[in-house]
């Protein structure tokens, strides 16, 4: 199996390659959106084909290049089952295998720094893709991204450091040089999770390190709740036909979408539903006054009970989440529905209003109403 390992050095992330050297099939792992040029020349001069984009967890600290390598490459992107992220193509649970060519990765939740960390491992190469969940002599944060410290030990102590002790372990960053370790160094050296540490021990050490608010925060996580796809499709023509209800337009992939200045026209007289997180709802980008938050996961169920003729406009943070709750909804027989084109960003861009529950609240309240310790 051909490995190499990747660096970005602005977020200190490494991304994992792997491949098939017989058929040429490849996957990556937690790729970096600026560093996607040079990882598909990588995989050019290689002869590789990329079949897989993998996630470890919805990252904080930098923005994924899976979207933009699925519409380069035409790979399936894939996310843990419990990540959120609903603009992927398979979400993977414990157990689940991901097979590229002859060789198979296996997907083992590890949550605890988020809600849906995966750890990916070649039982095969003896190797194991741990994400932020296990460090070198570390391990990453507990106190956002549904972050728990009692969960995060026993997920590691588990599902990670059960494995072989020859394991070798490969994180998601690292910020002294280190590029690899082993099940066997951890358990003897790892200062917080090593066999020496108690998980009441861990979780003191966790609930006072007292970590700066991460910087990139705002901008990577509702980026990779959308598999990184930040920039609003391009557009058809505008609908012509009689009692068109809106001036609706088509994107390439075929989604439904209309202009902020149209919304911005009429509101109160079309339903708006806010298709994000709630700490995205309520985080610094705001939202539009009047709009319902029904988080994506949740959109289908909720749907059941709503009139499917009245119009209906969906919103997220760039367009790409709306959009696929405007297709999801047309699917399910919503006649007059379409996605906000551009979403938040372009509504903020443009100068309009929007509720702001963060404003002229003290850091610390801010914290508190984001469910975050900062």
């Amino acid at each position: 199996m051909l490995f190499r390992q990747l660096w970005d050095p602005d977020s200190f992330t490494y991304t994992y390659l792997l491949a098939d050297e017989d058929d040429g099939q490849a996957l990556l792992i937690d790729p970096v959106r600026e560093q996607v040029p040079r990882d598909v020349q990588l995989l050019r001069e290689l002869g590789l084909r990329l079949v897989y984009a993998l996630e470890t967890h919805v990252h904080a600290d930098h923005v994924t290049g899976g979207g933009e390598l699925r519409k380069l490459l035409g790979c399936q992107l894939v996310v843990g089952a419990r990540s959120g992220v609903r603009t992927a193509d398979i979400r993977v649970g414990d157990g689940d295998s991901i097979r590229f060519g002859r060789h198979v990765i296996e997907a083992r939740e590890t949550p605890g720094h988020t809600n849906g960390c995966v750890t990916y491992v070649s039982h095969e190469a003896g190797m194991a893709f741990t994400g932020d969940a296990l460090l070198i002599r570390g391990c990453g944060r507990t106190d956002f991204q549904q972050g728990d410290a009692r969960v995060l030990y026993e997920s590691v102590r588990k599902k990670i450091l059960s494995l072989p002790g020859a394991t070798r372990l490969y994180p998601g960053h690292d910020y002294r040089g280190l590029t690899v370790t082993t099940v066997a160094e951890e358990r003897r050296f790892n200062f917080r999770l090593g066999d020496a540490k108690t998980i009441d021990e861990f979780v003191g050490v966790m609930n006072n390190l007292r970590l700066a608010y991460p910087q990139r925060m705002d901008e990577a996580v509702p980026a990779n709740l959308a598999s990184g796809v930040t920039e609003p499709e391009p557009v058809g023509p505008v609908t012509t036909e009689a009692g068109a209800w809106a001036p609706v337009q088509r994107t390439a992939s075929g989604v439904a979408v209309v202009p902020t200045t149209w919304v911005a026209e009429h509101l109160g007289e079309v339903r708006l539903v806010d298709v994000r997180e709630h700490f995205e709802f309520r985080g610094p980008h705001g939202h539009i006054a009047g709009a319902d938050l029904v988080p994506l996961a949740d959109l289908e169920e909720r749907a059941r009970t709503w009139q499917r003729s009245a119009p209906l406009v969906t919103v997220c943070t760039y367009g790409t989440r709306s959009g696929k709750a405007a297709q999801l909804l047309e699917q399910r027989g919503f006649s007059r529905v379409a996605s906000l084109h551009g979403g938040m960003m372009r509504w903020l861009e443009e100068g309009r209003p929007a509720v702001d529950v963060m404003r002229d609240r003290a850091p610390q309240d801010a914290a508190t109403w984001l469910g975050m310790d900062i």
